[in-house]
């Protein structure tokens, strides 16, 4: 059964106390989490009355929506996607429910976590996918080349669009 439970104030520790205990109770001997990071619930904020932050544990890093007003949250069905419009285009999310946190939404970004070498530097891809929501798709910066020219370093900043040539 779905519980809705509306965050007046940040979720972000409920988000992280729910998280420790998947990872604890189900997630600790599965070997396909990355033993450099952690859980961590990333710059948490209002956005159309709802919460809306990053999620980094070692198996995934992940967009979430939870709910911030009962007005506006549209749960969908179980196994069923809600389209969700940003900037950067519609985003397709999953509902959720954890005994801790209430029901929210959530749309993996990185289902593997291998190519981060540090919890920094999965906090710096998050707050650059958040920032990313958030540029239209015209706004977006081009696509990494095989080469890149003399004069340029293709860095995650600027991946992401975050950085200057």
């Amino acid at each position: 059964m779905v519980t809705e439970r509306v965050h007046a104030a940040s979720p972000a520790d409920l988000v992280e106390t729910a998280f420790f205990r998947i990872y604890r109770d189900n997630m600790a001997d599965v070997p396909i989490h990355n033993k450099a990071l952690s859980v961590e619930a990333v710059d948490f904020q209002i956005w159309q009355g709802h919460w809306l932050g990053i999620l980094i544990t070692p198996w995934s890093l992940s967009v979430l929506l939870v709910p911030g007003r009962a007005d506006g949250w549209d749960m969908p069905g179980a196994n069923q996607r809600r389209f969700v419009k940003f900037p950067a285009g519609n985003i397709a999310f999953l509902g959720n429910e954890e005994p801790e946190l209430g029901e929210f939404q959530s749309c993996a970004l990185f289902s593997s976590m291998a190519q981060f070498r540090s919890q920094s530097e999965a906090v710096q891809a998050a707050r650059a996918a958040l920032l990313a929501l958030f540029k239209s798709p015209d706004e977006q910066p081009p696509p990494p080349t095989d080469k890149p020219s003399e004069n340029s370093t293709l860095s995650r900043r600027r991946l992401f669009g975050l950085g200057r040539t």
